[in-house]
């Protein structure tokens, strides 16, 4: 049982992320974080007071060089998962968008390596990431 005298806890019950969702050919736009070895979808964590479109173009501008345009942003879905690398049962919540971008595609910051994939590549990202890799290749817009 908690203390209620220790006041309300600030740390959310789940991690919330915000990602884009790019497809080519059918296939999806993944980024590798340095020293990391599964893919993750382009995004991240909003920062304080920040809506999800404000934290997907700031995300993508850091992440991949690449202006993403508000106006054009849509709700794909939002998944929820056991965290990677977490023995705690956190959950992350991925809130996905699609929209369209200016720029070239060059990973920036932290990102390693971008990788197009498959549904079939599902044991090279995280659990949230299946997820999403099932519903598009469900939806019919990945191979």
């Amino acid at each position: 049982m908690s203390d209620p005298s220790a006041g309300p806890s600030t740390t959310p019950p789940f991690i919330d992320k915000i990602a884009w969702i790019h497809l080519e050919e059918r296939r999806l736009l993944t980024a590798r974080n340095a020293g990391r070895d599964r893919f993750y979808l382009p995004g991240g964590k909003r920062e304080p007071g920040e809506s999800d479109v404000e934290t997907l173009v700031r995300e993508l501008d850091e992440e991949l060089t690449v202006a993403i345009d508000p106006a054009t942003a849509a709700h794909v879905g939002t998944f929820e998962a056991l965290a990677d690398a977490r023995t705690d049962g956190l959950v992350v919540r991925l809130t996905c968008y699609t929209a369209t971008h200016t720029g070239e595609l060059v990973p920036s910051r932290e990102i390693d390596e971008i990788a197009w994939l498959t549904a079939g590549d599902g044991d090279r990202v995280s659990a949230v990431d299946r997820l999403v890799l099932v519903h598009l290749r469900d939806a019919g817009l990945l191979d």
